[in-house]
């Protein structure tokens, strides 16, 4: 256990620049009397690690250092080659540059290790897009990747509600949810131009906080990758912030609230006909099971059509309380539903 913990301290380190006690022992999850006993461990082993004095000291490496991959258990270098997801990074032209890389970690992996490459592959595979979907990559999404990975603000022609409109953006990020691709962007802050480093024009720190927006890739009609750099907020955290807009989109998308009665396996069932966040709401503010055992919850719904169309695959196992025209729509189902067997 402590020589994988000492050969990840070794990475951290190498990663560059200098870092305290407390960041590497926050990192690695032990105390920071164990990090100085690691440091002084490394260095009775040859590991050029030294401590820099002062309010930006820390623990680096001599400059130039490089350690091989050679501590690598066969777990972690299988799980090394599941992470490479080829097709979202075929999708984005990086497929190349992936199978770079891993030719790179292979060839610097011991011999029993090599062969993980092909044994994770024969045995797991990332099919990302849904059913019945066109499999192909949306036209403009390499020239998107270029733009997030080195911050260049682009012009883009997005087909919306109202038609086509144009946006000068800088893309922080993409995404690919259930098959389909996001960019996260947010307006170029055009009135805040200065240099970047190597000449040229780019954009300078805000002054304030500007939301993201999101745009999904396959409604984009043109993209011009433009020569100037924008400066990315270190702060913005591209899962968190997908993570809070999927809940928020969630949310907003259920308008109404309809109030029902499910049987205990009318509630167990609740969770596969509707929203995630619609089931856990009414779960959340479910009453205490009456005496047949049913629960009387309040849920929320796109609007009662949505409802109706939901709560038909619960059956006999659901009952509409309000409002009358849910009610009135589930009853009138039933009845259709009970002539076909009367025949």
């Amino acid at each position: 256990m402590r020589v994988s913990r000492l050969i990840s301290l070794v990475l951290l380190l190498q990663s560059g620049g200098s870092r305290t006690a407390a960041e590497l022992a926050a990192q690695l999850e032990v105390s920071e009397r164990t990090i100085y006993r690691d440091i002084l461990a490394l260095s009775a082993a040859g590991v050029p690690v030294y401590a820099e004095q002062g309010r930006a000291g820390g623990y680096r490496l001599l400059d130039g250092y490089r350690t091989r991959l050679n501590g690598l258990s066969r777990a972690e270098a299988e799980a090394l080659f599941l992470s490479g997801l080829p097709g979202p990074a075929r999708d984005m032209g990086l497929g190349e540059a992936l199978a770079a890389a891993e030719l790179k970690v292979t060839a610097a992996l011991p011999g029993p290790l090599r062969a993980a490459a092909a044994q994770g592959r024969q045995r797991f595979h990332l099919d990302a897009p849904g059913w019945f979907r066109d499999p192909q990559p949306p036209p403009f999404l390499a020239e998107l990747a270029r733009a997030v990975w080195e911050d260049r603000v682009a012009e883009l022609t997005y087909a919306g509600r109202g038609g086509e409109v144009h946006r000068t953006a800088e893309p922080l990020g993409l995404v690919l949810k259930h098959g389909v691709w996001y960019v996260v962007a947010r307006p170029a802050d055009t009135g805040n131009a200065g240099t970047v480093p190597g000449g040229g024009t780019g954009h300078g720190a805000r002054t304030g906080p500007v939301e993201p927006r999101t745009y999904r890739v396959d409604r984009i009609r043109a993209v011009t990758v433009t020569d100037v750099r924008f400066a990315r907020d270190d702060a913005f955290d591209l899962p968190s912030f997908w993570q809070r807009r999927a809940a928020e989109f969630e949310r907003a998308m259920l308008r109404d609230t309809v109030t029902v009665r499910l049987s205990p396996a009318g509630l167990r069932a609740l969770r596969y006909a509707v929203e995630a966040v619609a089931y856990r709401e009414a779960v959340d503010g479910a009453g205490p099971p009456g005496a047949d055992g049913w629960v009387t919850v309040a849920l929320p719904v796109e609007s009662v059509p949505v409802a109706y169309t939901q709560l038909l695959a619960l059956g006999p196992e659901v009952e509409a309380v309000a409002p009358a025209e849910l009610r009135a729509l589930l009853a009138a189902a039933a009845e259709r539903t009970a002539a076909l067997y009367r025949r």
